[in-house]
């Protein structure tokens, strides 16, 4: 059985994920050598199969019915695409934080994270994402991106402005399993942030 050209295994994997998933070209690199990627996805780029980000950033289209038109990637997949080039681990924090855990309802203006990499900004298609570096790994390297998440949140609220309420939502999102891998990592950050997460974990 003839095997499918490379044109047609990167099409096939586009295809296979959720509208709106964004891609680099190391994502397809298990396939064919970086020109041929390249080339693969400039084609795909000038069928309106793949949309441009941004330099060596790619999405598949997302159609709203509401705006009857393609609307751009959502922020955080971008910004995790971009970790993923380059190699950094990242983790949502301040507003963007409380975004992610449903503890904020409002957009942020600029999508922050803290990161490994070098402090860096981006903007495309009217969203702003800003990396700050940390030099501190107990808040990012070592633990899971669950674990760092609530860390940041519970940072961005503040040590006097956290309500039951606050705990009681981010419970609710924790399994079982969560919370207690959550306990054992955490250990090491900022002694009050602990505390708050023993009460989330309880």
């Amino acid at each position: 059985m003839k095997r499918p050209d490379i044109l047609e295994q990167v099409k096939a994997r586009i295809q296979s994920a959720k509208d709106g998933s964004v891609f680099i070209p190391s994502d397809f690199f298990d396939i064919a050598e970086a020109v041929k990627i390249n080339m693969c996805l400039n084609r795909l780029e000038e069928t309106g199969e793949l949309q441009r980000v941004m330099r060596g950033i790619y999405a598949k289209p997302r159609y709203s019915v509401l705006l009857n038109k393609n609307v751009p990637p959502r922020s955080d997949d971008i910004a995790k695409a971009i970790a993923r080039n380059y190699g950094w681990t990242i983790v949502p924090c301040g507003d963007t934080a409380l975004n992610m855990l449903g503890l904020s309802t409002q957009v942020p203006a600029v999508w922050l994270y803290i990161s490994d990499g070098p402090y860096k900004t981006y903007k495309t298609d009217g969203m702003t994402l800003k990396f700050k570096h940390t030099d501190n790994k107990n808040e990012i390297t070592n633990i899971s991106y669950k674990t760092a998440l609530v860390v940041q949140a519970l940072k961005a609220l503040g040590k006097v402005n956290v309500t039951d309420k606050e705990l009681q939502i981010i419970s609710k999102l924790l399994s079982d399993e969560e919370k207690a891998q959550m306990l054992m990592e955490a250990k090491r950050v900022t002694a009050w942030v602990y505390e708050l997460i023993r009460k989330i974990c309880k």
